[in-house]
């Protein structure tokens, strides 16, 4: 038995399915997958969402609130709020003890970041190279930095003690006359910027650290190849790949070094004769001693616009070369 032509093709006026318009195609969006990004998207601000309302309380709000103050008269007694304009910030800038402590707080940036940066690039580059023991020199620089300022208090106090402190101890044994390592003014500086750099080296080791692991081998392989040696794989291929972590190191420590406190506070308290007083020591000493709210937070929003200032100018030499 036969079958006719009729019974297998299609009928008169309707087009036979396309199974190519049915199926999906690449790169296109269907509704189901719309719908599920943009559940995605508000279970994000969820999430966000703590995050962001913790935030806006403590730092937001706070800010704010501080700027406020900074043009008011408020007192830590609670007497006076007053707006008064711009006559904190004007008393300010007239206010020898504050350029004296910025000076201060500038001098020790200077002595403590310089330090900082060459040390730990010294520390990291001798550990990468393969010194024996790895896990205890890794262990080593690293370790201070976890230390609290009070533990640090502690040990620089039995190091710096006069006359029978560790360091006086060994200076009497070479025959030479002690030091007064927080009691001078010449040399009390000093000595805080040193204690900072043994306590807070082992973060910016990390950060080389890291940096030189990242560094590709076969550049030193094809170097060594060409006869290169030990110094000039340093100065050719490992100062010049480390360049930018190098720029983000300086721009953390400069800023972590401009907000010095609470070891000087603890070492010297701003002595001997001020010449250790950082300008956040004045701003603490201005609000909580001398009770006058308004006028710490004036110059508090002044250093913060300095630091600001120096931060972006810091930045426009980076994002050029990047």
């Amino acid at each position: 038995m036969t079958v006719s032509n009729a019974s297998v093709t299609p009928l008169a006026g309707r087009a036979a399915p396309d199974r190519r318009t049915s199926a999906s195609r690449p790169g296109t969006r269907t509704k189901t997958s719309e719908d599920s990004l943009r559940s995605r998207d508000k279970s994000g601000y969820l999430f966000v969402a703590p995050f962001a309302v913790a935030t806006g309380l403590f730092l937001v709000v706070p800010t704010l609130y501080g700027l406020w103050m900074s043009f008011t008269n408020q007192s830590l007694t609670g007497t006076g709020s007053e707006f008064i304009g711009f006559a904190n910030y004007a008393e300010a800038f007239s206010d020898p003890q504050v350029w004296q402590t910025l000076g201060n707080t500038v001098w020790f940036t200077i002595l403590s970041t310089i330090p900082l940066v060459l040390v730990a690039l010294v520390m990291a580059v001798l550990v990468h190279t393969g010194l024996p023991g790895q896990w205890v020199w890794r262990m080593s620089f690293f370790a201070p930095y976890l230390l609290t300022s009070a533990v640090v208090w502690h040990l620089s106090n039995w190091m710096f003690q006069p006359d029978i402190g560790l360091l006086d101890t060994w200076i009497k044994g070479l025959g030479l006359q002690p030091l007064g390592w927080l009691t001078d003014e010449n040399v009390a500086m000093f000595s805080i910027a040193g204690v900072t750099v043994w306590w807070t080296v082992g973060f910016n080791f990390l950060l080389y650290l890291a940096a030189l692991q990242g560094i590709p081998a076969q550049q030193y392989e094809a170097a060594t190849i060409d006869g290169a040696g030990g110094w000039r794989r340093l100065f050719s291929i490992t100062l010049p790949q480390l360049r930018p972590i190098t720029g983000v190191i300086l721009v953390l420590q400069l800023l972590a070094s401009l907000k010095v406190f609470d070891q000087i506070y603890l070492l010297t308290m701003g002595g001997p004769n001020g010449s250790t007083r950082p300008i956040l020591e004045y701003i603490y000493d201005t609000g909580f001693t001398n009770y006058r709210l308004g006028y710490a937070s004036a110059i508090s929003y002044v250093f913060f616009a300095l630091i600001l200032v120096f931060t972006l100018v810091r930045l426009l030499p980076t994002k050029k070369e990047a």
